[in-house]
């Protein structure tokens, strides 16, 4: 990967062992950073299996991708950190440009913060004593941070101001009005409570109202073209708090933030924001996460809607692709149709969909093949997975299995360590993770 931008060193001289999952059991402590000096690849035997892996040239090629997309548009990006929780994963988004990276908790918060993220939005809102006390004493002994948060309450923004007079920070904690959706989750339900809600920001001392906020990707369905029109509704409401929020003078000094864009929308968000003018300059910022390994399944289909919307000539681009493999060993074969494999609930996510199995390699064998048409699996337990296997596939005890993945965000969370690979299976480095 590229040089670094963050404070990595950290992560890269610690001392890591055979007792992190992923790495070989009777491996004595080396530091972090010689992983990638072992000589192991990660599918002949030097590693044990399950093995979550990232492609790093696939990791690459995703993160220009949004860098390059991003720029047709002049939109920020401020890639959703908990999908990784790693910083050397958040130093390839800023080096590729990214404006800032958004976490959702004060831990998360902290972690950014410690390896020298200088731009953090926390898409939440904060509340307990312990939380707001760490990112307004971040913010008061370091001046070159900036750190935003949401508000969709009165009552909420009494607690920061409080906690700000508490603890008072060298720069504003930015605050941002939350929009959201009625029976969802958090967020004003209406423009009045809303604007409610913006006066209040606008007079608490040791905070500054900075702009809007909502998420769009609570519409979510199967049908994309009703998607798309609750989205752009969504985001021109969006649009209209914030003009009645200039009309009344309440933002502070700077560019307004206008944010949204999970990981399906973003397109939409880039087009309907950038569109906004109000009396003073604007800085649109999506916060797409999963975009930098994307995956097999959830983010593949809808990335096809994505690139159907977008502009033609914007695909020269290329396309998105899956960066995270997960490797696992065919341990038993019990019945003719049947195989288990040596991984699990511990090892892969399976919140929107079971893995999805790709390619299929024999044990000793140079080279994967595609996994047959019919092949699926059909359950998880902690550590095993039931591969159905249609007529004529054979696999054998011994052989490797890859699966895609679908939602990468609940695969990371369950590894502290993953390998970085090259496209021959070559390990070039490793990832912490800080969940």
């Amino acid at each position: 990967m590229q040089a670094s931008v963050l404070a990595l060193d950290p992560i890269l001289d610690a001392p890591i062992d055979g007792a992190s999952k992923g790495l070989p059991p009777d491996l004595k402590p080396i530091p972090f950073r010689a992983i990638g000096g072992q000589g192991w690849n990660a599918l002949t035997g030097d590693l044990p299996f399950p093995q979550a892996l990232l492609k790093r040239s696939v990791l690459e090629r995703n993160a220009r991708w949004m860098r390059d997309i991003l720029a047709e548009t002049g939109v920020a990006l401020a890639p959703h950190g908990k999908t990784t929780m790693s910083p050397q994963l958040f130093d390839l988004q800023l080096a590729n440009g990214s404006w800032g990276i958004t976490v959702a908790t004060a831990q998360q918060f902290e972690v950014c913060r410690r390896f020298g993220v200088k731009r953090i939005l926390v898409a939440n809102q904060l509340v307990d004593a312990a939380a707001m006390r760490s990112v307004l004493s971040a913010l008061a002994v370091d001046p070159d941070l900036e750190a935003f948060c949401l508000v969709d309450s009165v009552a909420g923004v009494r607690r920061l101001a409080e906690a700000a007079r508490t603890t008072p920070p060298q720069r504003p904690l930015g605050l941002l009005v939350e929009l959201g959706m009625v029976g969802r989750r958090t967020g004003c339900r209406t423009a009045e409570e809303a604007l409610a809600v913006a006066r209040a920001a606008a007079d608490a001392p040791g905070l500054a109202l900075r702009g809007v906020e909502g998420y769009e990707g609570l519409v979510v369905t199967r049908d994309a073209a009703a998607d798309e029109i609750a989205v752009a509704g969504f985001l021109d409401r969006l649009a209209a708090l914030a003009a009645e929020i200039d009309r009344a003078g309440l933002f502070a000094d700077g560019p307004v933030l206008l944010s949204a864009g999970g990981s399906a929308y973003y397109d939409i968000v880039a087009r309907k924001l950038s569109a906004v003018r109000l009396s003073r300059p604007t800085q649109v910022v999506v916060r797409s996460g999963c975009y930098l390994t994307h995956d097999s399944g959830e983010y593949t289909r809808l990335f096809e809607h994505i690139l159907r919307r977008i502009p033609a000539d914007w695909r020269r681009h290329g396309a998105l692709e899956p960066a995270l493999e997960v490797w696992s060993m065919v341990q038993s074969r019990p019945e003719p149709r049947l195989a288990l494999l040596t991984m699990g609930k511990r090892d892969v996510s399976y919140d929107i969909e079971l893995p999805i199995p790709t390619l299929w390699r024999p044990a000793g064998a140079a080279a994967s093949q595609p996994v047959p048409a019919g092949a699926a699996l059909t359950a998880m337990n902690d550590q095993h997975a039931y591969l159905k296997l249609p007529e004529g596939f054979d696999p054998q005890v011994g052989d490797l299995v890859c699966c895609g993945i679908s939602h990468p965000c609940t695969t990371f969370d369950k590894w502290q360590v993953m390998m970085v690979v090259e496209d021959d299976y070559r390990v070039s480095g490793a990832i912490r993770t800080f969940f």
